[in-house]
């Protein structure tokens, strides 16, 4: 058992830290206020081949494991507290890796390489209006026709609408979840690559959130939009299951964004506490506050352990199957429980200490805690989390629906 990084992922670590530090860090409240990553740091990601760690060198990326991975996303959210450019990496990041993995030749050629040079979007249409949780009850359907599928259906709730119709120069789109067998539940799933930009018969919807505003969200509708069957990811009728493993994968990141935007907040927390005195004396010497710091600080590395714990075996599933998936998809759902809410209180504990300060906007704790929020319910509600943590104790027979 060795819980050290590599030397790579050493070197990893600290190439990005001083790049987020140079580039990142004084641009948060910028990112926040425009509502928009500026195009200047996706490109420096895409130079430094971030955006391409999860997809192949024959589509430009560069394969990276997923602790690497981790790695890279806990440094980004260090610095972007507000979660904005940690969320356009782990999106693309865990899509871009099933895209790699399932995908035909001529949807993996046409935009996997545009996500590797930061020139396009790629991220996940699963959540319809009426479908969240319960994806069964999705409404979206492919009809056959042909070479082709005619697409009818409607996605909200998603990551990158904006990034993709006017701020990148290649669009991009998304793997897109919808039925192609009305009968049969999710086992009548399929998985598509849908480009957005400019497509026929694909209308957009942008939605205000009140936090992570450096990437955009909405939905889209489609109206008869006609996918080529090169498009489709894996098998007909297996998309759900392939979905299943991209989230998987998502999880077990955002479990480390959490970590990184809590390890932040909690840095700058102890620094003010040394610095700030009340009744003549610093205010971290209260036991009132040092208590709640170290009760944050040991779930902050208890937290990171099953993060990393939980894309190690993901990469071992994935590589050498030394893992069942079933635990696999248990860890990763551990991790993404866990993580949102102990990052959430964290940040409010030292937004509490900052006192009147740390309700206004020089204060930078605020996009934080409205950042982390977010992972409440993307890429799976804290109660699917439950659930699934459950269901892989007790057993199917154990769960609640059917």
């Amino acid at each position: 058992m060795n819980f050290e990084f590599n030397d790579e992922q050493r070197m990893v670590q600290k190439m990005v830290r001083e790049f987020c530090e140079k580039e990142i860090a004084p641009m948060v409240r910028k990112i926040d206020e425009n509502e928009r990553i500026p195009d200047e740091i996706i490109k420096s990601l895409a130079d430094m081949n971030l955006l391409g760690m999860s997809i192949s060198s024959d589509y430009g990326g560069i394969k990276a494991d997923p602790v690497t991975v981790g790695i890279v996303a806990e440094e980004l959210a260090r610095a972007d507290i507000s979660c904005a450019v940690p969320t356009f990496f782990l999106v693309q990041t865990a899509w871009g890796y099933i895209l790699n993995k399932y995908g035909r030749e001529k949807a993996k050629a046409d935009i996997l390489p545009k996500v590797t040079k930061g020139k396009a979007f790629l991220g996940i249409a699963a959540t319809e209006p009426d479908a969240g949780s319960d994806l069964a009850s999705i409404r979206a359907i492919a009809k056959k026709s042909g070479n082709t599928y005619i697409i009818n259906g409607e996605k909200m709730f998603i990551s990158g609408i904006n990034e993709i119709t006017s701020q990148l120069p290649e669009g991009g789109g998304y793997v897109t979840l919808v039925k192609t067998d009305v009968t049969k539940g999710t086992r009548g799933m399929s998985l598509f690559y849908i480009p957005i930009k400019n497509m026929k018969g694909v209308t957009t919807t942008v939605l205000q959130d009140w936090g992570r505003k450096g990437i955009s969200s909405g939905g889209f509708k489609l109206e008869d939009v006609m996918i080529p069957h090169d498009y489709l990811l894996g098998e007909e009728n297996r998309g759900f299951y392939i979905a299943m493993e991209g989230f998987d994968y998502a999880r077990a990141i955002i479990s480390l964004v959490c970590c990184g935007a809590a390890m932040s907040a909690l840095e700058n927390a102890i620094e003010y506490l040394k610095m700030r005195e009340a009744f003549g004396q610093p205010i971290g010497r209260f036991e009132g506050i040092q208590f709640r710091l170290a009760e944050h600080w040991a779930k902050l590395e208890a937290v990171r352990l099953l993060g990393y714990k939980a894309l190690w075996m993901y990469g071992r599933e994935q590589k050498d199957k030394k893992y069942s998936r079933f635990e696999v998809t248990r860890l990763c759902a551990e991790a993404k429980m866990l993580a949102p809410v102990f990052a959430f209180d964290a940040i409010n504990s030292a937004i509490q200490w900052f006192g009147a300060f740390g309700y206004t906007t020089e204060c930078p704790l605020g996009v934080a805690l409205k950042g982390v929020r977010s992972y409440f319910w993307a890429e799976g509600s804290l109660e699917i989390m439950k659930i699934i943590v459950a269901r892989e104790l007790l057993g199917k027979n154990y769960v609640a629906y059917r």
